[in-house]
């Protein structure tokens, strides 16, 4: 029998928390105003180790529609009848990406720039036109004023020439809607090919940060739908047996692959004298980990990704779930073995990882397009109302 002082301390281990003893951050993936002002996100840093935050249009669109958070602020536009619906989102956005990053200061000050950063999308009207991505993206950096922050950008063919470019003027990006490993390979070598950029010209390379935004339960959506529907027509027992086998497993696989090309690209002689003048990797963050599927545990996308040198983005219910009942160990280069045959077998089975990719690259354009599309009715709404 365990001596009750050893089980009160195996009770006051928080889950999160250890995750950053295997190099682990978990960002959170909310925003609304009420987290800012009732001391919510702070507390989520301290009790739970949050070290950073994302935000998206879907996450606005959410905050701004359904709560009365921004109630105040709206009213006060309607002095200004010359912002248009766009403006005025923006006025609201910002004030919490700000107020939000002084918060999250302390834990970039005391992770020597690495953690403590809050991102903000330029819009998703954009994801196709480079030029237009640039300038919005610029604008959106000048405009918040803060160190702490990133500038998210779609990782579309579109979208990967402007963040190399926003790489080498200085600018933090969090490069989003990554689900291929060879678009993921494609994001990591305009890293590195910005930070040379931004060094050729005499810039502080220790100051610059990025992080490419790998999406997960996406994928096992998608491949466990095309499996469903082959497995109503299949007939072969050995077909049926390969299907089956690859059932909400593909996602973390393709997760543990693009980590073992993050740490091939980053142990490479090129990326090595970049690092010496104090350049940071651009670490791989695990996007879209909660479990869509409840078939799935509502933890294994935290679970099976937790690696050094990544970051985890969870939405409230994750965290709660994962304080509740997870743990850690590191698992990113656990069974790669297993995740090579798993992704082979997809390959046999005929299901195209480059068709699915692109697909869901294509749709996730569209939701957040959509997203803004609400978000700014919900703005238009309030610019009516007296």
């Amino acid at each position: 029998m365990q001596p009750t002082g050893i089980l009160e301390t195996a009770k006051a281990v928080n889950p999160l928390k250890d995750l950053l003893r295997f190099g682990q951050s978990v960002w959170l993936d909310y925003i609304r105003r009420n987290l800012i002002t009732s001391g919510e996100l702070k507390r989520l840093m301290d009790e739970d180790g949050v070290r950073g935050v994302t935000s998206n249009p879907s996450i606005f669109e959410k905050a701004i529609s359904g709560s009365t958070d921004y109630a105040d602020l709206l009213q006060s536009l309607q002095s200004k009848p010359q912002l248009d619906a766009t403006a005025r989102y923006e006025i609201l956005a910002i004030r919490d990406i700000q107020d939000a990053a002084d918060i999250l200061r302390p834990v970039y000050d005391s992770s020597k720039r690495r953690d403590g950063y809050i991102s903000l999308e330029v819009s998703p009207y954009l994801a196709r036109d480079t030029q237009a991505t640039l300038q919005e993206a610029r604008r959106l950096w000048k405009t918040v004023a803060r160190e702490n922050v990133m500038i998210k950008v779609p990782g579309t063919a579109e979208g990967i020439p402007a963040f190399q470019q926003l790489i080498s003027e200085g600018i933090n990006i969090n490069v989003t809607l990554l689900f291929s490993q060879k678009v993921y390979e494609k994001v990591a070598e305009a890293y590195i090919a910005g930070v040379e950029q931004l060094a050729a010209r005499g810039g502080d390379v220790s100051k610059i940060a990025s992080v490419a935004s790998f999406f997960i339960s996406r994928i096992d959506n998608s491949i466990d739908s095309i499996v469903a529907a082959r497995l109503k027509t299949a007939k072969d027992p050995r077909q049926q047996e390969q299907l089956k086998s690859i059932l909400g497993k593909v996602a973390v696989a393709n997760g543990k692959q693009t980590y073992r090309r993050y740490l091939a690209i980053f142990g490479t002689d090129r990326w090595q004298k970049l690092a010496a003048k104090g350049a940071q990797t651009q670490r791989v963050l695990w996007a879209s980990t909660s479990t869509k599927n409840p078939n799935y545990s509502d933890i294994l996308y935290v679970e099976h990704l937790i690696g050094q040198d990544t970051v985890n983005t969870l939405p409230p219910t994750t965290v709660d779930a994962f304080r509740d009942h997870g743990h850690a160990h590191a698992t990113l280069t656990e069974g790669l073995e297993s995740a090579d045959q798993i992704m082979d077998t997809v390959a046999q089975l005929g299901i195209s990882m480059d068709e699915v990719t692109d697909q869901l690259t294509d749709d996730g354009v569209k939701l957040f397009a959509d997203a803004f599309d609400k978000l700014l009715e919900a703005v238009k709404k309030s610019m009516t109302t007296r």
